[in-house]
């Protein structure tokens, strides 16, 4: 019984996160990070290069995996401009309002690197971003395509 009361506790200090080596994120910092993946999102559906551009750090990388019927996998990566680029060409204009997905959700934030997911009508993206001379900015996307239901 000692023994089972001993891993409970175990498992119970392992599943809360330690406040030790977290710092508070500000309400300012929240709404910064939430504001550069609205910006990225919405920049998307709206075919706004600026609001796009306004989101990433110019060493972005956005990589999805693809595996082909026969089980081989590639990277295949997309860079800052090459996404800005799509932008211009009109991003997801043609995505009705209605069917545009924005759902964002800080994962975690330690002093400035933050996780973030972003669902977005055809895909999720994993963002990782970073306060760069004070502001949030996308350095990594991963990504992965929905599947038809």
């Amino acid at each position: 019984m000692r023994t089972l009361f001993l891993i409970l506790i175990a498992l119970f200090m392992f599943s809360v996160p330690c406040v030790h080596g977290q710092t508070q994120v500000s309400d300012a910092d929240r709404q910064a990070i939430t504001q550069t993946a609205l910006d990225y999102v919405e920049g998307w559906y709206e075919g706004n290069p600026e609001r796009m551009e306004r989101a990433l750090h110019p060493d972005l990388a956005k990589r999805v995996v693809f595996t082909d019927e026969k089980g081989r996998s590639r990277l295949d990566q997309m860079s800052a401009m090459g996404l800005v680029q799509g932008v211009k060409r009109g991003g997801g204009k043609d995505t009705p309002k209605e069917k545009q997905q924005k759902d964002i959700t800080i994962l975690d934030v330690f002093e400035n690197a933050a996780s973030v997911k972003a669902v977005m009508s055809g895909w999720i993206d994993y963002m990782h971003m970073a306060k760069v001379n004070g502001r949030w900015v996308i350095i990594n996307v991963l990504w992965e395509l929905k599947r038809p239901k």
